[in-house]
């Protein structure tokens, strides 16, 4: 098999220009945003210094001339469609991986045309677009093609297993974070990276063992691109027809609306039939007939299994992209333009849900994906805050070190929370917090070998060795302690606070064997337990 991956960078802003329908030399820089953070910026953008995930405000800071523009994923399917349309002229398997990214049968088409080389330029030239950049990568698997179109411009690997492993071999190991498409692990990728690999050959060159029992099925996901192990089909035959489902409708669709109710309604029944079998689908084919006559078909591939949602926004990106193609979505008169008269959904490619990790596509976040619909349906009926999520924040005691936000909520990163802080807890941190340290079972009474009570010095040190600890009816023998780490909270406010914590490990009296730790807390001259470990 031979793939052809065509890559169009930074869709989104091209989508843009494409929807307005200016044929300007000179761009002005874009960017798209979501949760007023850059998304995608264009080149032009990214030479005058913005650059993704900066917030708004920096953006137009670093470049005063940006013009912001919202998010639409509608939009970039819909945009994408007249260039998906103009491949299927040239080659019948074309495969939509996202909208901006496409992968052909480029071996079936190099029969019909002759030669693989003409059918790459002819599969150039009909993507090609005034103002519009397009990168195009050929290879005998789906993942190296894709790779290869974001290398320098594109790039056509030699045939033979041995030649894509000499490709991958030299490709930066963030090669497969960049593109999402690869359905990569980026907290893997990361932590790769922090192993010391810099290079997929470095990758490769890992036991397949090693990396599976460290790092599961994503771990082995990453390692299979890397040694040019995925050999899927584009476009391949269809094997569950029973499960299709279709609708003639009473009347010609003429407007955009209808065809996105249609596409829930069909999504709805579809995921319906797949429950009911036990599987999920991976990838999709959508049919449609038109007044004309015509048939058009698309194929969608994710990089997890397609849930209803996923699948309706999919069908709807088609029937907009298809009906805007042929202006129906400014007039209801089906004399005046062509509409949709039926209307199909055939899983083409479908597995148990134990096995949907499994196969080219493969993310290791089956589990991940179904837990996170679970939350939403929760955040969805009792509100956002009803499921919350901790993220590390900096600070020098327990608590503060961590921050609760609600799930999906992204919050400013917090630079360096691990970073040194003047009186912090060193690692690791208590297991449990206690119920406060203004808790009334938190108060405890700690003593020397003298009896006497031990309290910490203006000079923030212990006034005498720890011997045994009470805590209610509970008495420990002190085995081992480390502190105090004074801290002067806030010490430029009226209001700010001295207090010391210290690390305490003891025996219980009636257990000899049995050893506690806690973290303690001298605050207002009494010692109380602030953390458990």
């Amino acid at each position: 098999m031979r793939v052809m991956a065509l890559w169009f960078p930074d869709w989104p802003v091209q989508a843009v220009w494409l929807d307005r329908e200016e044929k300007l030399q000179v761009k002005n820089p874009i960017a798209i945003t979501a949760q007023y953070r850059i998304q995608v910026c264009g080149l032009v953008a990214r030479r005058r210094g913005v650059k993704r995930g900066m917030k708004v405000r920096q953006a137009q800071a670093v470049c005063p001339e940006l013009e912001v523009v919202d998010a639409d994923l509608d939009r970039d399917a819909r945009m994408f469609e007249g260039i998906i349309e103009s491949l299927g002229d040239v080659a019948s398997s074309v495969e939509v991986l996202r909208p901006g990214l496409v992968v052909i049968d480029a071996g079936a088409a190099a029969r019909y045309h002759g030669s693989e080389d003409t059918a790459v330029a002819m599969l150039i030239d009909a993507s090609s677009r005034q103002g519009i950049d397009v990168f195009a990568g050929v290879a005998d698997e789906i993942t190296t093609a894709v790779i290869a179109a974001r290398y320098e411009g594109g790039k056509v690997v030699e045939r033979g297993r041995e030649a894509s492993i000499s490709f991958l071999n030299q490709q930066p190991l963030s090669a497969l974070g960049a593109e999402t498409a690869l359905g990569c692990d980026l907290d893997v990728v990361r932590a790769l990276s922090d192993l010391g690999l810099r290079t997929l050959g470095d990758l490769a060159a890992l036991p397949v063992d090693a990396v599976a029992t460290r790092f599961g099925n994503p771990g082995l996901r990453c390692h299979n691109i890397a040694r040019a192990r995925n050999a899927r089909n584009v476009a391949p035959p269809i094997t569950h027809v029973d499960w299709e489902v279709a609708h003639v409708p009473e009347e010609t669709i003429m407007r955009v609306d209808a065809a996105a109710f249609l596409a829930r309604t069909l999504a709805a029944q579809l995921h319906q039939r797949l429950a009911h079998a036990g599987v999920v689908c991976q990838v999709l084919k959508v049919t449609a007939d038109f007044t004309t006559g015509d048939t058009l078909s698309r194929v969608w591939r994710t990089g997890e299994p397609l849930t209803e949602q996923a699948t309706a926004d999919r069908v709807r990106w088609q029937l907009d992209g298809w009906l805007t193609a042929r202006g129906v979505t400014e007039s209801d008169d089906p004399n005046d333009h062509d509409g949709i008269t039926g209307l199909w959904l055939t899983p083409v490619e479908c597995v148990p849900p134990d096995m949907a990790s499994g196969g080219l596509w493969d993310t290791g976040r089956s589990h991940n994906h179904v837990a996170r619909q679970v939350i939403q349906r929760v955040q969805s009926t009792l509100g956002i805050d009803a499921v919350l999520q901790p993220v590390p924040a900096g600070g020098r005691g327990v608590e503060e070190r961590i921050h609760f936000v609600p799930y999906g909520e992204k919050r400013d990163a917090v630079r360096n929370p691990q970073g040194a802080w003047p009186g912090q807890i060193p690692g690791p941190l208590p297991a449990r917090l206690g119920g406060g340290i203004n808790h009334p079972a938190s108060q405890i009474t700690m003593i020397d070998a003298e009896s006497q009570r031990i309290y910490v010095t203006a000079e923030a040190l212990l006034s005498s060795s720890p011997y045994a600890l009470a805590w209610g009816k509970a008495r420990y023998l002190i085995t081992g302690w480390a502190g105090p780490w004074p801290v002067d909270d806030r010490w430029w406010e009226k209001n700010g606070t001295k207090y010391a914590r210290l690390q305490v490990v003891g025996r219980a009296v009636s257990e000899e064997r049995q050893l506690s730790a806690w973290l303690l807390i001298w605050k207002d001259s009494k010692w109380r337990i602030e953390a458990t470990y």
